[in-house]
């Protein structure tokens, strides 16, 4: 069970990674809080969009076992919404421009609680993390490694456990991080082309696959 060659834990590795760096809405909220209530405010932040993020998971990870197991015409459903979708995000990762909408708010002291919860509501209710998972977690379940529900809670379970290696330092370093990326567009461009890149190959592989 969960034996995977070393390509294949390199390419997933390699996107999580890509992923986490890339400036986007769950970063831009973190370092935001960050910059406003300090080391605090940002781990609470932290901590509300993994829960959200955990959610995430599960929910695709139950959807897909079952799509997974189901007839060949829902499954070419699912695999050619997940190849469009993930084609289009990264041409639109090529295209962006870097700007990473980063939050610079200053401004009256919120409690923990309250910005653990909107951390959780940033990612549940950004529909293109739902779909996301839906179309990037199926591009690492292997024949032969297990079953599918338990191979994509393991994945998607890495996702956010590689986010507890890269998101900390980003909080602890929130402010000087933004100033950096506010003021370096190719930081932010080079991020995006890689990402960009990465996405648009996980579509095509996934339009190419097969039952």
């Amino acid at each position: 069970m969960f034996d995977y060659s070393f390509a294949h834990w390199l390419a997933f590795l390699s996107a999580a990674v890509l992923l986490n760096l890339s400036p986007g809405p769950d970063i831009a909220f973190i370092l935001g809080h960050t910059m406003r209530g300090g080391k605090s405010a940002g781990f609470s932040a932290l901590f509300g969009v993994w829960s959200g993020a955990c959610l995430h998971v599960l929910m695709a990870a139950l959807g897909l076992s079952a799509v997974l197991a189901a007839s060949a015409l829902a499954f070419s459903a699912v695999k050619w919404l997940g190849a469009v979708y993930l084609v289009w995000l990264g041409i639109q990762a090529l295209r962006a421009s870097g700007d990473g909408g980063l939050i610079n708010a200053t401004g009256e002291e919120i409690p923990a609680a309250r910005i653990y919860r909107q951390g959780i509501l940033v990612s549940l209710l950004n529909p293109k993390v739902a779909i996301f998972f839906l179309a990037f977690l199926p591009q690492f379940v292997a024949e032969g490694a297990g079953p599918a529900l338990a191979q994509l809670m393991l994945h998607g379970g890495l996702i956010i456990a590689v986010a507890a290696f890269i998101e900390p330092p980003l909080v602890l370093l929130g402010g000087r991080l933004a100033d950096a990326l506010r003021r370096n567009a190719k930081i932010r461009r080079w991020l995006d082309r890689s990402l960009g890149a990465f996405f648009v190959a996980l579509g095509v592989r996934l339009a190419l696959s097969s039952r």
